[in-house]
């Protein structure tokens, strides 16, 4: 006979566990239990399974017709060239940051291309999603849309409508009768995803599954959330900032380097074909602290600006702040800087920025945040045509940094005139028309070269 037995999950990765543990053994976090009731000793059906033969890779052909296109250039970018038939997505990201958003449009799209598409809701009534769908325009053709919780229910909807595409937004409100937890509790989220994929390679459809956020910025529910489906997507930036970064954390069939960059508008999410452009434009010419780098996200280069500013202390410890920039990255390089170039940054305050709202941790705009940094603190203001890149190591050397001829040829088309590199990358760079490169070992020669 089945009966009931409470059992102590993690939330962060799942770990089971017959009581409560303050820390978990499986990620080290704190606190992160909570209690379950699950159903156990259930019985399994008593009939022999059919196994079957493994095949050899040499026979199995992998055809171009794998992928749909979303018809969006960015997010086609992010998801390797397209949506893969029999995959199941991950769209996870703040609340009003977008996900419903571009997923409604994405579905727009395909319609119009005469894919067959299923959107189901646990959040909106039929009601809400028509009005949004106005609101976004363009719906000249039929889509199907469902508004429902019951994961067996959508099981058999779709069985029977049979889709090509199908958007499950979001997997916290969908339930399944037989797990005992209420919708959105880790054995719930989990139980769901499993039968979600068990659809999706079954059937050879692709599934979007819409997953909310904790305050950390992680998907709601256990890691193995993230562990389970073929791709990840995160949606990145402030819900009342203009622009959103679609990164891919995890893909199965693609990079997971590139991002997309959007525009949000009242009429939904608008692709930024040149973000260089949009993320250098009102930036001061003639202030100190304001630096320009180049960081490669993927196989695209972007520029964007980085500002620093340095004032003297009013406290006994000076404050450290920074946006966009990982904050221990900066205290090491304001470090480097006063051991190796014999800056006196102990008694200031030190804010650096990204401007655009946007996150990067590439390692190649160290220099450019250490001009940034030198910038303000001598108020000298560096040329406006002057990009910068390059990684700064703890004995103040500058260090080449890959795809550096992408970077230069992308500063050239900018408009930039002067390029600070590293003195390593230097070689095998072809000569842009109008470009000065000039390369530095270690940052007193970068110091020497600007101010």
């Amino acid at each position: 006979m089945a009966k009931a037995k409470q059992i102590f999950f993690c939330q962060e990765c799942g770990h089971e566990s017959a009581k409560w543990l303050g820390q978990c053994p499986g990620c080290k976090s704190w606190n992160s239990f909570v209690e379950e009731k699950v159903v156990v000793g259930a019985q399994r059906s008593s009939s022999k399974k059919e196994a079957k033969a493994p095949t050899s890779i040499l026979t199995v052909t992998a055809t171009d017709d794998a992928r749909i296109g979303t018809g969006m250039k960015e997010l086609d970018r992010v998801m390797g060239g397209g949506i893969v038939r029999g995959s199941l997505t991950l769209v996870g990201g703040d609340p009003g940051i977008g996900k419903s958003t571009i997923l409604l449009q994405v579905c727009r799209n395909l319609i119009a291309e005469g894919v067959k598409t299923l959107y189901v809701s646990g959040e909106e009534s039929l009601n809400q999603i028509k009005l949004r769908a106005d609101r976004l325009g363009g719906f000249e053709k039929d889509m199907l849309v469902l508004s429902e919780t019951d994961l067996d229910l959508v099981i058999e909807a779709i069985s029977k409508t049979n889709p090509e595409i199908v958007i499950i937004d979001s997997i916290q409100t969908m339930f399944v009768d037989s797990v005992g937890s209420t919708a959105g509790s880790v054995s719930q989220v989990r139980e769901v995803t499993g039968q979600l994929m068990r659809v999706a390679k079954q059937m050879n459809i692709a599934i979007f599954i819409v997953g909310h956020v904790t305050k950390e910025g992680t998907v709601a529910g256990p890691r193995t959330l993230e562990h389970m489906v073929d791709t990840v997507l995160y949606f990145e930036g402030e819900k009342n900032a203009q622009f959103r970064i679609l990164r891919g954390v995890k893909n199965r069939f693609g990079s997971t380097n590139e991002i997309g960059v959007f525009e949000m508008k009242d009429t939904g999410l608008y692709e930024v074909d040149n973000p260089s452009e949009v993320m250098l434009s009102g930036r001061p010419l003639d202030a100190s602290g304001s630096v320009v780098v180049c960081s490669m996200e993927g196989t695209r280069p972007i520029l964007i600006e980085i500002q620093a500013l340095v004032s003297g202390t009013s406290f006994n410890l000076p404050r450290r702040t920074s946006v966009g920039i990982d904050y221990n990255r900066v205290n090491m390089l304001m470090a480097v800087l006063e051991k190796r170039a014999g800056l006196m940054l102990s008694g200031s305050d030190a804010y650096v920025n990204l401007a655009g709202g946007i996150k990067l941790n590439e390692p190649a705009i160290d220099l450019g945040i250490v001009m940034a940094i030198v910038s303000s603190f001598k108020n000298v203001p560096i040329d406006p045509h002057t990009i910068i890149f390059g990684e700064v190591g703890l004995s103040g050397e500058v260090r080449g940094v890959s795809m550096a001829a992408q970077r230069v040829k992308e500063a050239s088309k900018m408009g930039f005139k002067t390029c600070i590199m590293p003195k390593s990358n230097i070689e095998g760079i072809d000569a842009f028309e109008g470009m000065t490169l000039l390369g530095v070992a270690n940052v007193n020669e970068a110091i020497k070269y600007l101010i």
